[in-house]
């Protein structure tokens, strides 16, 4: 039960931060704007306790109920990813179509394809009992890679690529024999390599990534004003509530580039206990995965505990300027029904097999007693 306790901590503590956060710089507007509207706030507290209502639902059907139903799932998320290019149900904001409005609720099905991506390939790998020719293989390689060509065609690169490295952690944990993916991957990521840097708000990027200042007040807005606010925050911080950034300074301070303003406002130390929070659920995670008896469920937790950090690395990189914007949310933080609710929803299924595991090993000592 420790390992359970020190993951539900992390994670309600990761959720209480972001939400102070999320609190903090809607203050902002209502000081410039002189009205008061806590929409932000009310819509991540909701975001939280539909999260963990359904995340309790989760814990209880378990693991398995999810491994055996993975063609059910592939379809659901396969037509919800169509869904965000018809008119009047897909929204496009900012030029991007990554979401579906039904009755006034938003949601954006890539995030959730985090979710049921290893679960789809688990289910896959599952039915041939661990024999994978290389016509399976290759029949494989179409399956998951519509999704992640529709992710594209959104676009949502940062989401696009978080599911081949997914995929390729697959393949290597799973123990696929390296003549069968190591090669056919490489050309795949070499040919969405090369359609990404074909697109113009890629290339766009990447020059604002090498020098944010060649577009200081346009793609590198967002890093250059992520750079002074993390700057700003020396080794403590400037204080909770006394960011300057978060007044329109910096785009997106909310979402995104949430991390920036923590670390203005709690400064190096701060962050260092942000870093520290990430990786105890990492850890926490891996252990669960270690002490699992079903190997599918080993699998299961390794990739979703990678999906979580690697997101986590990803969003902090970009904040601090060490990687090119991506659009990542910050897990557990950073507004977002979508990108929370899938979250939780991976940590649950984590939950339900560390429960299933120590409910195995109990029934064992007893049959030893």
């Amino acid at each position: 039960m420790r390992i359970t306790s020190f993951m539900i901590l992390s994670v309600v503590s990761l959720i209480c931060l972001g939400l102070l956060m999320v609190f903090n710089t809607t203050s902002a507007e209502i000081i410039e704007k002189g009205v008061v509207t806590y929409l932000p706030l009310l819509k991540q507290t909701l975001y939280i306790c539909f999260g963990m209502a359904v995340g309790f639902f989760f814990y209880q059907l378990g693991y398995e109920f999810f491994l055996s139903r993975g063609r059910e799932i592939y379809a659901i998320l396969i037509l919800f990813l169509i869904l965000v290019f018809v008119p009047k149900i897909g929204v496009c904001l900012n030029g991007s179509y990554r979401w579906i409005n039904f009755f006034g609720i938003s949601l954006q099905p890539s995030e959730f394809m985090k979710m049921g991506f290893p679960i789809i390939y688990l289910y896959l790998l599952k039915r041939v009992k661990n024999k994978v020719t290389f016509k399976v293989f290759c029949l494989w390689q179409v399956i998951l890679l519509i999704p992640i060509c529709l992710i594209l065609f959104e676009p949502d690169n940062g989401t696009a690529f978080i599911l081949i490295v997914t995929m390729i952690l697959l393949y290597f944990i799973t123990g696929l024999k390296l003549r069968y993916w190591l090669i056919p991957t490489g050309v795949a990521m070499m040919a969405l390599l090369s359609a990404a840097l074909s697109m113009p708000h890629v290339t766009a990027r990447i020059t604002s990534y090498l020098n944010p200042e060649s577009d200081i007040l346009g793609k590198g807005h967002q890093a250059y004003q992520a750079k002074i606010a993390a700057g700003c925050g020396n080794f403590v911080g400037r204080g909770l509530g006394e960011s300057m950034q978060k007044y329109h300074y910096l785009p997106e301070a909310r979402s995104d580039y949430i991390a920036a303003i923590f670390a203005e406002e709690f400064g190096f130390l701060g962050v260092c206990i942000l870093v520290f929070l990430y990786t105890l659920v990492a850890a926490m995670g891996f252990a669960i995965a270690f002490k699992s008896k079903d190997e599918y469920a080993h699998y299961l937790v390794v990739t979703y505990t990678f999906i979580i950090s690697f997101g986590a690395f990803l969003n902090l990189g970009i904040v601090s300027g060490m990687l090119p914007s991506k659009g990542t949310n910050l897990p557990f933080f950073s507004l977002g029904g979508s990108s929370f609710l899938s979250n939780l929803l991976m940590v649950a299924i984590i939950l339900s097999i560390h429960k299933k595991t120590t409910v195995t090993e109990k029934k064992f000592l007893g049959g030893r007693s």
